[in-house]
This record gives structure tokens, C-alpha cells and sequence, in this order.
């Protein structure tokens, strides 16, 4: 059978596509694109968060899509359709779908349960309506001008897909978040006979993870995780803390069956965690030994050598199961030397630090470390360099679209298919906001471009935080605040006693009695010259105008002493 191919001078393709990038392109994370058709009819694919940089944003939850384009046109939306269960394709849900009239979604059965578990720790969100779709039991459906049909793809959640959407103008393959395990351990392997038999319909656009790209060769087959995690429980003496994901249920299937046949008894620590395990245990994506789970302080009537503990923590996150152990704020646990402690995950870029910073820590309280590093005990969800180039040619597609990625992740698509014959112009780089038209003669990254910045969620705040206390956040974490108080006499407009000055994170006030002395003299010269004399010598006091001068030349005075520029807060008291 030959794949269909197009000749343009009797095309059947009719109408335009627009494929609107609002988050996932030269970042991780914030996955969300709309395929809007004529200008009639919208199709959304994913709704993820992204995760801060603490040292960029601090105080930061999460960052969610910008999405105001589909909010202004909400009545067009159709569907949202969701390829897989991690948040950076689900996480938003929550705080969008109410501004873009909570359209249906599409998902499969885990991924619909971890939504709803989802929406239901938002008491204030509303309900959101899902419809299941199976990966085993495939029905293409139809929604407008849309046909869509969908593929299983492995990944390192079950349930994982990737969608081939048959449009007026062609056909749209999404591959989703992927990889090809020809042994995974408790998945099937990735329906490549579908994907084929799919594309020989003729592809005109292909969206293709690139997360893994800059990766040569093949990701590690999850059956070589599981000899290599059970290497490590044939040896330890003692409980072994295995720090994960919590979404990576497949690496948690892996532990509670090895524990299961190594006699072990498994302790799940982490909200999250447990919640996904719970929903997974339910829907049987989980399968355990009866009685293996235990609660925390039933551990301690055990044996070391008969638990395993599975936590959070392996990106050394505040606050998470592992880092608790670590510091010793755990409420059950602490390290006892001969403990193994397995990262079973690779470092998210920017976590270096801090992750190494936590291995220390452990090793110094007795603990033996073993990481991805030392021996195969993690695999990526995301294909490298070779699975790539072999589903491009599986595919054949006439153009190419790198996402989920950054640049350069992007850029290394662009080079692979290259290297596989395709011509420049028909691998497009796009970024967030662009929009990528599609029409019957071509395919292109045309001018128009949307609102597509960062929002940021702050506890309750949803895009409440702008750059300017971002901007504040990061000098108070790196210099400091400085906290001038000063009292002014409102009948003779003199300062009344010393200036009071806080400071925290700047200066130790009891080792810096120069610096002191020369800032409050210079707090009462500001206020002085700012304060005039009405003809009947009362002052006129003008706050305002005051603590400005006083915020900028004590910022100034403070830097060229210190080197250092603190957040200045002027306070003026009127008596």
C-alpha cells in the first residue's frame, strides 16, 4: 500500500487552518495549542503548567498559558483534547477551563480520573465534563470539521497517546509526549503498525516531541530499569527510600512488584503521590500484592531489609517527602545508616545544585546513593535522537513542527530531518504566540502573533503577579530589605529623634554602627531639603513626594558603600 500523495492542481484541500502555539515551544512545560479552522471552529490539545525557576521567580506555584486569543473566542471551541496524564499537559485545567466555558474534554481512562481527582482539590472550580476515550478499544469521533483518531504511544505514564486529526486541509499528526519501548515492563509496546497504516492517509503537518532530541541512540527500555532497580534490592541490607515523580506510575509499578516478590513492605509518602496511586489502584493501571501497603509508623515493627519507602523529593523540592528525611522534619523517618536511596529520575535542568546539595546530605548520615548516573535505574518518557528519525520515517510527513522543547531541543529536530532529506522550508521553528497557518498551497509560520506570555499562580493569585514583584522578590532575596522610619514634627517640620532603621537579609545592624551613623544623617538631609515653608512658616509636608526621595537616595547611598542594593522602605510618621 502507498501513501497518498497531493497533487496541488486538483487538491481536494479547501479553507485554512490556523495552529496557535499559547505555551510548550522553547520551554518545558505549559503545553497548550489551539487548531482553529476558518476562523469557525477550535480544537485545543493539552492544557499543562509550567514550573518556575525559584531563583527567577520566587514565591511561584506554577505558570499556566496566557489565554486570552480562546477566551475572546470561547463560543468557537469544540473540544480540548488531552494526550497524556502529567501536569504539564493537564495541570492548568483548574484555572482555565471556567474563562473558556468549560468545553468537553477527551482523554483516556487514567488521564480522565486524574483530571476529576484534580478538579476535585479545587473546591471553587467548576465541574468539568470528560469524556473517555480508549486506547485499546479505538472509535474515531468527529467534532465539526474535525475527524479525529488517535494512537497509544509509550511514555512513562500509562494511557499515553498521540492524535492524527483529519482536517479540510489536510491531515495533523500530534505526537504527544513519547518514546519506543520494543520491551516495556507493564505497557504494551507503541502501536506502530497503527501509526503507519494511519499516516499512509497523507500527513501534512507533524508535531513532534523534542524534549529528548539532542540524545543519540535509543532511550533505555523500561525492562532493562526493572533488572537493573532489582540488582539494587537483591544487595540492600536495609529499607531503600526510592525518591520519584509522583506521575511516573510506571518507575512506582516497578518498585511495589520488586518489593512484592523481595518480601518488602512499601510505604507511599507524598500528597500527590499517593493521590495518583490511589486513582491508578483503582482503575487496576496498578497492580500490588494484597496487604503490601502499609502506614508510616507500622514500618518501624518491621525489619529494615522489609521496607520500601517510594517518596517525592528526587528534584530536591522544599518541602517534599525526601527533603524531610534529609533535614530530619520528617515525622516518621530519618536516615539509619545502610539505608539505599534510589533517584529514580534524571535532574531537571537549574536543579543541579540542590540536588547535590540533598546526595551530601544523605551520604553523610550513613545512606548508600544510587542515581541514574551510576547505573540504569531511570528512563526518559522522551524519544532521543534515533526514535525520533524513525518516526519521522514511519510518518512522512511534508512539514515538520519540533515541540515541547527549547531552542536548541527544537533545533536538533530541524537537523534530524535534514539529515533525513527534508528541505528547510519544510521544518517550521516556531515559538509561543506564533501562529503556523496551513492552506491548501502550503504550510508556514505567518506574521500574526497572540498573547502568549507567562501567567503567574501565587497561592489563591492567578495573574495577579507581574514582573515589577517578581523583580522585588528577587532583590529581597539577594540584597535584602532595608526599613527606614522616620518621624517628622507636623508643626515645625523637624525630624523628631534618630531614624529607626530594620534591616533583614542586608546588613548586620550591631557590625555596621558607620554605616548607620552616615544613613541617618543622610535620612534627615532628605527630609529636610524636601520640605518647604508656607509664607506663615508652617511646613508643607508632602509625603509621598518624601518617601520617594528618600527610597531612591538611600537604594543609592546603600550601593555605592555595600555593592549592594536593597529593597528600600520609607516610613513617615507626621506628630
Amino acid at each position: 500500500m502507498e501513501r497518498k500523495t497531493i497533487d496541488k492542481s486538483t487538491s481536494k484541500y479547501f479553507g485554512q487552518l490556523k495552529i496557535v502555539f499559547l505555551g510548550g515551544l522553547e520551554e518545558i512545560g505549559r503545553n497548550m495549542l489551539a487548531l482553529e479552522f476558518n476562523e469557525k471552529e477550535i480544537l485545543v490539545i493539552d492544557m499543562g503548567v509550567g514550573y518556575p525557576y525559584f531563583e527567577e521567580m520566587p514565591g511561584i506555584d506554577f505558570t499556566i498559558p496566557n489565554v486570552d486569543y480562546l477566551e475572546k473566542n470561547k463560543d468557537k471551541i469544540l473540544g480540548i483534547l488531552i494526550t497524556h496524564g502529567h501536569y504539564d499537559h493537564i495541570g492548568a485545567i483548574p484555572y482555565l477551563i471556567d474563562k473558556l466555558n468549560n468545553p468537553v474534554i477527551y482523554a483516556t481512562p487514567l488521564t480522565a480520573a486524574l483530571i476529576l481527582k484534580r478538579q476535585s482539590d479545587f473546591p471553587n472550580a467548576p465541574n468539568v465534563q470528560v469524556v473517555q476515550i480508549s486506547k485499546d478499544k479505538i472509535k474515531p469521533f468527529s467534532l465539526g470539521s474535525f475527524k479525529i483518531n488517535y494512537f497509544h504511544v509509550n511514555h512513562n505514564i500509562p494511557d499515553s497517546i498521540g492524535y492524527f486529526i483529519e482536517t479540510p486541509v489536510g491531515n495533523i499528526v500530534h505526537t504527544g509526549d513519547f518514546k519506543i519501548d520494543f520491551t516495556p515492563f507493564f505497557d504494551k509496546p507503541a502501536n506502530l503498525s497503527r501509526i503507519v497504516k494511519l499516516s499512509l492517509k497523507g500527513v501534512r503537518v507533524l508535531m513532534i516531541d523534542s524534549t529528548n532530541s539532542t540524545q543519540p541512540g535509543f532511550v533505555a527500555s523500561e525492562k532493562s530499569i526493572m533488572d537493573n532497580l532489582e540488582i539494587i534490592f537483591k544487595k540492600s541490607s536495609g529499607r531503600i527510600i526510592a525518591a520519584t515523580f509522583a506521575s511516573l506510575l510506571e518507575r512506582i509499578q516497578q518498585l511495589i512488584w520488586l518489593s512484592g516478590i523481595y518480601g518488602r513492605k512499601v510505604v507511599i509518602d507524598g500528597r500527590t503521590l499517593r493521590s495518583n496511586v490511589e486513582v491508578a489502584r483503582a482503575l487496576r493501571y496498578i497492580n500490588s500484592p494484597k496487604g503490601i501497603f502499609i502506614k508510616p509508623e507500622d514500618s518501624f515493627r518491621l525489619p529494615p531489609n522489609k521496607v520500601t519507602i517510594i517518596c517525592t523529593g528526587s528534584q530536591a523540592e522544599e518541602g517534599s517527602a525526601l527533603m524531610k528525611i534529609a533535614t530530619g522534619e520528617h515525622k516518621y523517618f530519618k536516615i539509619i545508616p545502610g539505608d539505599s536511596v534510589v533517584f529514580s529520575s534524571s535532574i531537571i535542568p537549574g536543579n543541579e545544585r540542590v540536588i547535590q546539595s540533598l546526595k551530601d546530605d544523605l551520604q553523610k548520615q550513613g545512606a548508600n546513593l544510587y542515581h541514574y548516573q551510576m547505573m540504569d535505574i531511570h528512563a526518559s518518557g522522551h524519544a532521543f535522537a534515533d526514535e525520533i528519525k524513525l518516526f519521522i520515517n514511519l510518518i512522512r510527513p511534508e512539514y515538520l513542527i519540533p515541540v515541547h522543547g527549547h531552542y536548541f531541543m527544537l533545533k536538533a529536530v530541524e537537523e534530524i530531518g535534514l539529515n533525513l532529506g527534508m528541505s528547510k522550508d519544510r521544518i517550521l521553528l516556531a515559538s509561543n504566540g506564533s501562529v503556523v497557518k496551513v492552506t491548501p498551497e502550503k504550510v508556514f509560520v505567518s506574521k500574526e502573533k497572540v498573547l502568549s506570555n507567562i501567567v503567574y499562580v501565587d497561592g489563591l493569585g492567578i495573574g495577579d503577579i507581574q514582573e515589577v514583584v517578581l523583580r522585588d522578590r528577587q532583590s529581597l532575596a539577594r540584597d535584602g530589605i532595608f526599613v527606614v522610619i522616620v518621624t517628622v514634627d507636623s508643626i515645625t517640620g523637624e525630624v523628631k529623634t534618630s531614624p529607626d532603621i530594620i534591616s533583614r537579609g542586608f546588613v548586620y545592624l550591631r557590625e555596621s554602627k558607620d554605616l548607620l551613623k552616615d544613613t541617618r544623617n543622610l535620612i534627615k538631609k532628605i527630609v529636610s531639603k524636601n520640605i518647604k515653608f508656607l509664607g506663615d512658616e508652617s511646613p508643607l509636608i508632602q509625603e509621598e513626594q518624601i518617601k520617594y526621595a528618600l527610597k531612591e537616595e538611600i537604594a543609592e547611598f546603600l550601593f555605592k558603600k555595600t555593592q549592594r542594593r536593597p529593597v528600600v522602605i520609607p516610613v513617615l510618621i507626621k506628630i
